[in-house]
């Protein structure tokens, strides 16, 4: 038995057009008896929509096999937050009710959080940004749900969290305390405790080099890069970021 932790944007899909082989490939895997999660760095949907859209597209999916950065960060707080600590979210709704929904109570009150969650927001403001900046430099721990410059979409890529953290860091001079999705371990954990198996039996599939590949190679997965979304083979042999197989497309993988 192998897990298999797919990625979904340019690995399964790319916007709403499902990559050629995807429902196919899954279920051939689960019929053989390997078992699949998804994982998702992206925050700005409910781990429910990406299980129906994934049912939609062909690849029947339940919402406990979807993971996502809101649910790693949501996971990751409730462990520390104490009574009384105040935790600020920049996000948009899907990151917010997945907070509130482990039982994190969430404030408006932007003056001196014990938490920042910095998280893809489309209504990103300079105002935003200095709530952030003001947060960090008195003191409050920032957590960001994914370090990902851009999305991949079927009519090119868009700005993501990682702009936000780069501004976020050139203004105040140090890095953020904490990324919670990929490439940390903490969103390699999540998946593996899911399929129930060790690192060693799983492969990490995705399409990007700095959080898939580079998770996968830290985590002992076997990493692989599929060549649909935001890395070219060019890319890959350049990157320290190597992974351990490197694919056209995902329609490969039943052969490895």
């Amino acid at each position: 038995m192998r897990g298999y932790v797919f990625d979904l944007d340019g690995t399964i899909y790319l916007g709403d057009k499902m990559i050629e082989g995807a429902a196919e490939v899954i279920r051939v895997l689960r019929e053989r008896g390997d078992r699949v999660v998804f994982l998702s760095n992206k925050p700005i949907a409910t781990r429910q929509s990406y299980a129906e859209k994934l049912t939609k597209m062909g690849i029947p999916t339940q919402v406990e096999d979807v993971l996502n950065s809101s649910l790693i960060v949501a996971r990751y707080l409730k462990k520390r937050v104490q009574s009384g600590d105040r935790v600020f979210v920049i996000g948009e709704a899907p990151i917010h009710d997945e907070l509130r929904e482990h039982g994190i109570s969430l404030t408006d009150d932007c003056e001196k959080p014990d938490y920042v969650v910095l998280s893809w927001d489309r209504q990103f403001t300079y105002d935003k940004l200095n709530i952030v900046y003001q947060a960090a430099m008195n003191g409050s721990k920032i957590i960001a749900s994914n370090p990902d410059a851009t999305c991949p979409l079927d009519s090119g890529q868009i700005p993501d969290t990682g702009t936000f953290i780069a501004a976020l860091e050139a203004a105040t001079g140090k890095s953020i305390d904490l990324v919670a999705g990929k490439p940390s371990l903490i969103a390699a954990e999540a998946a593996v405790e899911h399929l129930g198996l060790s690192y060693a039996d799983c492969f990490m599939i995705g399409d990007r080099l700095e959080t898939d590949i580079r998770m996968g190679n830290e985590a002992g997965m076997a990493s692989v890069l599929v060549l649909t979304g935001v890395t070219t083979k060019e890319m890959a042999e350049q990157s320290p970021d190597r992974p351990k197989y490197v694919l056209n497309t995902i329609k490969e993988i039943v052969g490895l």
